[in-house]
């Protein structure tokens, strides 16, 4: 009896070794599936902007660390002025140069326009198993190429300024006031997502 309890241990243990080594192989997308989903006509002038730096769609961290190497993703404070960027569980704070410069701006303008306040960066850039992560626990994430997958695009809440969670009609138009000046002056696109409560911007190779 002890011999069988044994062997089904074992089996038991293989399989759950088995598991893990098949989860380090392989990726939890499908490419071919992923770049199947076509984007909307509102969301694809993000992805061409984006694939306008001549990053390669960031697939795993050995990606984000290549341009990491290389001097083209450079790192995301996690505050600076006019903004803050709260734990970031499924994505990284790295950006391509005009990504990081267009956050500092939005932030300078927004902590002058409101007289010292600042707004919530939720989200930066985003490998595909990163992606593949978030939709794990968050089914409304892209099933497609996001141009968070490029480096040049970030999040910002609408209902968390000065690190308080509370809708705040006030600060929230002031934010998308500046959104529309940049946007304005041919620099970023932007969509107001109500589902996740933020602003999707992404920043333009101007």
């Amino acid at each position: 009896m002890k011999k069988y309890i044994g062997l089904f241990f074992l089996s038991f243990s293989f399989c759950i070794y088995s598991a893990q080594v098949a989860r380090k192989a392989f990726p939890c997308y499908d490419l071919s599936q992923v770049m199947r989903v076509e984007p909307t006509p509102l969301y694809k002038p993000h992805l061409d902007a984006s694939k306008s730096f001549g990053i390669k769609l960031l697939e795993d961290s050995k990606a984000v660390q290549k341009y990491i190497n290389n001097g083209k993703f450079h790192k995301i404070k996690k505050s600076g002025k006019g903004y803050h960027v709260q734990k970031l569980d499924y994505s990284r704070a790295w950006m391509v140069s005009k990504g990081k410069s267009m956050l500092e701006k939005i932030g300078a303008r927004f902590s002058k326009e409101t007289k010292g306040h600042t707004f919530t960066v939720s989200s930066i850039t985003r490998t595909l198993e990163d992606q593949c992560r978030l939709r794990r626990v968050n089914s409304n994430a892209a099933l497609g190429i996001s141009s968070h997958n490029y480096g040049n695009s970030f999040d910002i809440s609408y209902v968390r300024f000065n690190n308080v969670l509370r809708y705040n009609p006030k600060m929230e138009l002031a934010l998308e006031k500046i959104l529309k000046y940049y946007y304005d002056l041919g620099k970023i696109y932007y969509i107001k997502e109500r589902q996740q409560s933020c602003f999707h911007v992404t920043v333009k190779n101007y």
